[in-house]
């Protein structure tokens, strides 16, 4: 875990010893050279080690992309078994895209692996990235064009379920594989990896090694951790948030270090606009000449309606582009990448955007709660907020009711962040009171909720707090780097 280059033997040794015990880890094993590394290290290490309190299971995800994959899968399982390590074979069956194939597969494969690790009820998950890897992302990512980049993160929080963490991220797939041959295992070479038809093949073949990039990624994270916890504290003093719809930085706010500023508002944005990535560095220029200028107005960027007052900066999704989302019974989504929503109905539903409704109605139970995936306990505060009390704990508001308890807030602000509030129906007609009680309904980070990386953890947790939904899991670790977390 420590951005420093470490033999093989010796990062898996940090690693395990930084582990929470008893643990049980789902190792993603694919038959290359760098997850079969991973494995037999593992295995070797939890061995040697009984008191550790570590056991192990593998998984190998079956994209069903080429011939001769399946073969591959079960030759990882033979292996397995000869090490007495639990095994099992996840096949990628739904369509595959005609275009971005590798950004469908990583969400396929991810998605499987947290299925497995729920199965072998494992603690969490390890894959074998290595410092080849680390190198061709950053060189990907231009990592020397305008700041250093992060690259690579050792570990990765998904679906608010499981981490992922990458134990050999800095030790270099040349020992990994000399380690293979000093054991006698063979490894399985994907030919996509000799492919120059991907940018990533392509790279490899023109790199040369940095001995100066463990220092530069090292400094990297530090400066991200930094900006996440303070973040964290800009959000704690200078941002409200109204009505879980419409939020609202200070004045002050406004003021500060524009790092700082660019870090949280860029986040912000993905999160009212509902996109699993920040806005493009043009983009963000644009909002920050725009949110510390002197002259007051809109703006619009990343699907968020900026919206420059006096009394500070009003964030809400534009109304534009907010498609339905319909759910079977006991089907779960997430609407417009701002909402997660479970169907508890016999019926199908439909999630969409007040704006067609007039009056708007808020259809959200206090009762309602996160699924158990999302790991949330309680998000009443989040409903009080939204939501007019009765004694049975729920009524439908209209957008004109709120502005009872909203009177301060600009009329026109308001207004644009009702329109883009959750409505439910079905067959046409919003659901009653009874219904909507059986809707699981609850706030969604869409560049945080899939994949969080620990670089944002802080902050995403401010934020999830603020929103008053449940805190992100937090990592299987009792210590980075020999420092006690």
């Amino acid at each position: 875990m420590s951005p420093e280059a470490a033999s093989p033997q010796l990062a898996i040794l940090q690693f395990l010893t930084s582990l929470q015990s008893p643990a049980r880890i789902l190792v993603a094993i694919s038959g290359g050279s760098d997850s079969t590394g991973l494995l037999l290290l593992l295995d070797e290490a939890v061995k040697a080690a009984p008191h550790l309190k570590i056991s192990l299971c593998a998984a190998t995800v079956d994209h069903a992309l080429r011939a001769g994959s399946a073969d591959e899968a079960r030759e990882v399982a033979a292996l397995c078994a000869s090490l007495g390590i639990p095994h099992t074979i996840l096949i990628w069956q739904s369509d595959k895209p005609k275009t971005g194939i590798m950004a469908a597969a990583r969400e396929a494969r991810y998605g499987l692996l947290a299925a497995a690790a729920e199965s072998f009820e494992a603690d969490l998950i390890v894959t074998g990235h290595t410092l080849d890897d680390q190198r061709e992302t950053l060189a990907m990512r231009g990592m020397r064009a305008v700041q250093v980049s992060t690259g690579i993160a050792d570990a990765v929080l998904f679906d608010r379920r499981f981490w992922i963490l990458r134990p050999l991220l800095f030790s270099a797939r040349a020992d990994i594989r000399a380690f293979l041959k000093e054991q006698g295992v063979p490894w399985i070479d994907d030919p996509s990896n000799e492919d120059t038809k991907y940018e990533r093949v392509r790279l490899r073949r023109q790199l040369s090694a940095d001995a100066g990039m463990e220092k530069d990624i090292g400094a990297a994270w530090e400066e991200r951790l930094a900006l996440s916890s303070r973040g964290a504290e800009w959000l704690d003093r200078h941002f409200l948030l109204h009505g879980g719809l419409l939020g609202q930085v200070m004045p002050d706010g406004l003021r500060q270090d524009r790092l700082v500023l660019d870090y949280v508002l860029a986040r912000l944005a993905a999160v009212f606009g509902g996109q699993p990535f920040v806005p493009g560095r043009a983009q963000m220029e644009r909002v920050l000449t725009f949110a510390t200028g002197s002259g007051l107005g809109r703006m619009t960027a990343g699907r968020v309606v900026f919206d420059l007052r006096r009394d500070g900066l009003y964030l809400a999704r534009e109304s534009r582009g907010i498609v339905p989302l319909v759910l079977r019974p006991e089907e779960a989504g997430v609407w417009d990448g701002r909402f997660y929503a479970r169907n508890g109905l016999s019926t199908s539903i439909v999630v969409e955007a007040a704006t067609p409704y007039a009056p708007s109605f808020l259809c959200l139970s206090q009762e309602s709660s996160a699924s158990k995936s999302l790991g949330a306990k309680d998000t009443s505060r989040f409903i009080e907020s939204i939501t007019a009390q009765t004694r049975g704990g729920w009524i439908p508001v209209t957008s004109t009711g709120m502005r009872g308890r909203m009177h301060h807030l600009p009329k026109a602000a308001w207004k644009r962040a009702v329109a883009s509030a959750p409505v439910l129906s079905a067959e046409g007609n919003l659901l009653s009171e009874e219904s909507a009680r059986m809707v699981e309904l609850t706030p969604y980070f869409a560049p945080f909720d899939r994949f969080l990386t620990r670089f944002d953890f802080i902050f995403a947790n401010r934020l999830s707090a603020v929103f008053a939904t449940a805190p992100y899991a937090r990592l299987p670790l009792r210590s980075i780097d020999g420092k006690t977390i």
